[in-house]
């Protein structure tokens, strides 16, 4: 049994290899495929484009970019995420930059983000770690976003769906729904395309907007190209305020004004030929004008407005700002004579000095000094710096290559030696410095041609070797293979060119021409040649071999009427015979009434010139009841077979109920079905009161009728007023309809408002009763109260008072135990 069954095993994996081998072959050129896949995009582009396009005319040359980004989704290959340097499949989670809008997969940027915070925020900078926000950027155009905005969920392009399904009809990792995000530059409109990778396109709404200058009347633009000039002069009035811009219609701000003129400096003295746009300017002349202090003039030079106070003049204070001083402003501020105590450049020590001008000396006091690793300490000058030669043995950023630089703070700069691994591509070393995680993704590209070279696509470096080679759009150049002169023509290829599907042509025995598709290359499988001796043994022919095939049966299509003449249908050529349409025969039977049940089937003409329609001898024989329709209203049947012409009158009775149905009548057919509504209507009336009640509740005055009773009733009736005191009879059918109604009277209403007064005392008296109800208890309650407070401070007073024990037992028991204690 073990045996059997390994050796169905190999059999089972035989077949599959072996069928896998005749798919590879069959599927040599993929034409069709590729030509399915191609409408199907065309679809779905589309329909994602149809929002946008209906808002453009049919427009889509906007869209080009667009378009490329989303033919790059649909393309097998054509998605590469630049970090693993794989493909980019559908059901994977994704994320796109905003920047440059290129897809990694959601593990690899997540990844890459953490390898870049971590590298940013390593030892280099110790004291600010954990205190600032560092960004990451993208792989490939470097735009950096923050450490909140590291991606943790897969959503769509759009970013309204997490974890979008997968669905073969719309683009890859969309939602399906419209964009709606805002466009760049913000206009205040969003997206209309269906959910997209890549950029959005411009805006295609229609605003009525004015040119650059506004002299022109609002026009109709796209909302994208909405400024616009009217190449009328600007004429906007120039900063200096006498000439008008010359320049055609323009945005944004005015150039400066062009003009030359005669200008005056600040001070006014002095007159120069400058620009216009520039009309304030300053001379190199010192103002010299006196001051108010009459002793000394003004400094400054070319200025505007008054000079102001002297420098000199007011409270000043010493060198070393301790003492303040009030002389005339022709006299110098002495010194102090007290200690400088200015901080010096060491920013430890002050001065020493006595209050002097000028600089503080150099701080020369000498110091216990530690270097700049923090190992070594040497007295020496505050001033001067001290560095060890210890080298630093800590290991850089990159955790590679030790420091190595003197006296090193602990701070080490980045490694400054070339990483040197290979990159994901297995082509190339990466040549950035050396650093830690993973090295960027390798910047070649690699040339894919297609089979005759014409056709060619750039991919990222790695990816050449597994990337399927670009669909290229000249015709194959190979010779046929068939009888046909030509070949069909198709797109370049790989492999062996696929079947010809040109028409045979070949000539038949018919003399018609072979219509099916080439069969001089048909793959015909072979059974039953070679029987392996077992599993072992490999077989020595192919299961198909390509062979010529004959031409098939004639299906040229030949008109042919069948045996009963009821149509006349296209056979194939090969077997174009009479037959039978399996259709009933359908001749007219001598009973006039009916048709010929058979199926299709030869019938003999008796007669040349009768009806071809007639029934024959061949024909059946009607054997059915007469199934003429009868009169309206009549039940019954014919009594006669089945006949021509038209049928007896019925003389039957029929038992029917009267329009009230309470009696029974016995009418003749003849006289019901052949009576008009009148005669019906009295036909079926029993001549007794209708026993129907109306509305109001009244029984209906007139004869048996059919219908609703009229509503109109005579009956008289009492009708009262509200209060019930006046009463009148009327019409019912009055009261009914509304028309009569009996209002109260002035006595009426008098009776009613005496009435309310005496309930109103009533109720008055009952409230005050309840009052006095209300403080009788609560007196009562009160009174309870009191008595109960008097017993409880009697309590009180029996238990505070004391016994004669209580009150003198210390004054006895003191001297006891003092007694007590000597006699111990």
């Amino acid at each position: 049994l073990s045996s059997l069954k390994k050796f169905d095993e190999i059999k089972k994996a035989n077949q599959a290899a072996a069928k896998k081998l005749i798919e590879d072959q069959l599927s040599s050129s993929s034409e069709d495929d590729d030509e399915d896949a191609e409408v199907k995009q065309g679809k779905i582009l589309d329909k994602t484009f149809t929002i946008y396009t209906s808002q453009t005319d049919g427009d889509a040359s906007e869209l080009e970019r667009t378009r490329q980004y989303m033919n790059e989704a649909f393309q097998s290959g054509a998605m590469t995420c630049l970090i693993c340097i794989a493909s980019v499949k559908r059901n994977q989670a994704v994320w796109s930059c905003r920047g440059c809008f290129c897809i990694f997969h959601l593990v690899c940027i997540q990844k890459w983000a953490k390898d870049s915070l971590f590298l940013v925020s390593s030892p280099l900078t110790d004291d600010d770690f954990g205190k600032k926000d560092y960004p990451w950027p993208c792989p490939k155009c470097r735009f950096e976003y923050k450490r909140s905005e590291t991606p943790s969920r897969y959503y769509c392009y759009c970013g309204k769906v997490e974890n979008p399904t997968v669905d073969p009809w719309l683009v890859p990792h969309s939602c399906g729904q419209i964009c709606e995000r805002e466009f760049k530059p913000s206009c205040g409109h969003k997206c209309l395309l269906l959910c997209h990778p890549g950029p959005c396109p411009p805006c295609p709404k229609m605003v009525t907007t004015s040119c650059h200058c506004g002299k022109a009347r609002p026009v109709p633009r796209r909302c994208s190209a909405k400024e616009w000039s009217c190449r009328l002069p600007c004429g906007r009035t120039l900063l200096c305020g006498q000439h008008a811009c010359e320049n055609l219609c323009h945005a944004g701000d005015c150039q400066p004004c062009p003009r030359v003129s005669k200008q005056r400096c600040i001070c006014g003295r002095q007159t120069a030929e400058r620009l216009c746009a520039s009309p304030q300017w300053q001379c190199d002349q010192v103002c010299g004008k006196c001051l108010p202090c009459g002793n000394h003039t003004c400094e400054q030079v070319c200025h505007a407005g008054p000079c102001g106070d002297c420098p000199r003049s007011g409270k000043r204070s010493c060198p070393c700002g301790k003492t303040k001083f009030t002389l005339p402003c022709t006299e110098d501020v002495p010194t102090c004579g007290d200690s400088c105590d200015k901080v010096l450049e060491c920013g430890i020590h002050k001065c020493s000095q006595r209050c002097h001008r000028g600089p503080c000396e150099i701080c020369r006091q000498e110091v216990e000094k530690q270097c700049r690793c923090g190992k070594h300490t040497k007295r020496m000058p505050c001033h001067k710096p001290y560095l060890c030669e210890t080298k630093c043995t800590k290991v850089r950023d990159c955790q590679k290559h030790q420091c190595r630089r003197k006296c090193c703070s602990g701070n080490c700069p980045p490694c400054d030696q070339v990483c040197g691994r290979t990159l994901g591509c297995r082509n190339h070393k990466c040549p950035s410095g050396c650093h830690r995680g993973s090295c960027n993704p390798c910047p070649e590209t690699v040339d894919v041609k297609c089979n005759c070279g014409k056709t060619v696509i750039k991919v990222p470096c790695g990816r050449e070797r597994t990337i399927k080679p670009p669909k290229c759009k000249q015709l194959c150049s190979r010779p046929p293979t068939c009888h046909h002169s030509t070949q069909e023509k198709h797109y370049c290829h790989f492999g062996r060119c696929p079947p010809c599907r040109q028409p045979c042509q070949k000539t038949l025995t018919c003399g018609h021409l072979c219509p099916v598709s080439c069969h001089d290359e048909a793959l015909v499988k072979q059974t039953g040649l070679h029987q392996s001796a077992g599993p072992w043994e490999q077989p020595s022919e192919p299961a198909f071999i390509q062979t010529a095939l004959p031409c098939p049966p004639c299906e040229v299509p030949i008109p042919v009427e069948c045996l009963g003449q009821h149509e006349v249908s296209p056979l194939p050529c090969h077997s174009a015979n009479p037959y039978s349409c399996k259709r009933f025969c359908g001749r007219l039977l001598d009973c006039q009434n009916h048709t010929c049940v058979k199926e299709c089937h030869h019938v003999t003409k008796l007669n040349s010139s009768a009806d071809e329609n007639k029934a024959g001898p061949e024909c059946s024989q009607c054997e059915e009841e007469c199934t003429k329709p009868r009169p309206a209203g009549c039940p019954h049947r014919c009594v006669l077979p089945c006949h021509p012409g038209d049928c007896p009158s019925c003389l039957q009775m029929l038992k029917i109920k009267c329009h009230c149905k309470l009696s029974v009548l016995y009418i003749e057919c003849l006289k019901l079905t052949s009576a008009d509504l009148k005669e019906k209507e009295l036909l079926i009336s029993c001549r007794n009161q209708c026993p129907k009640e109306l509305p109001c509740g009244h029984r209906c005055k007139e004869i048996c009728h059919s219908g609703s009773c009229p509503l109109n009733c005579s009956q008289k009736v009492k009708l009262r007023c509200l209060c019930k005191r006046l009463k009148k009879e009327v019409q019912c059918s009055k009261i009914q309809e509304g028309q009569v109604s009996l209002e109260c009277d002035a006595l009426c209403k008098e009776m009613k408002r005496k009435a309310c007064e005496i309930k109103e005392a009533e109720a008055k008296a009952a409230l005050e009763e309840e009052k006095r109800r209300q403080q009788a208890e609560l007196e009562a309650f009160e009174n309870r109260l009191k008595g109960r407070r008097k017993n409880k401070r009697r309590k009180d007073e029996v238990e505070v008072e004391q016994s004669s024990w209580q009150k003198y037992k210390n004054l006895i028991m003191l001297p006891v135990f003092g007694v007590a204690v000597v006699m111990v």
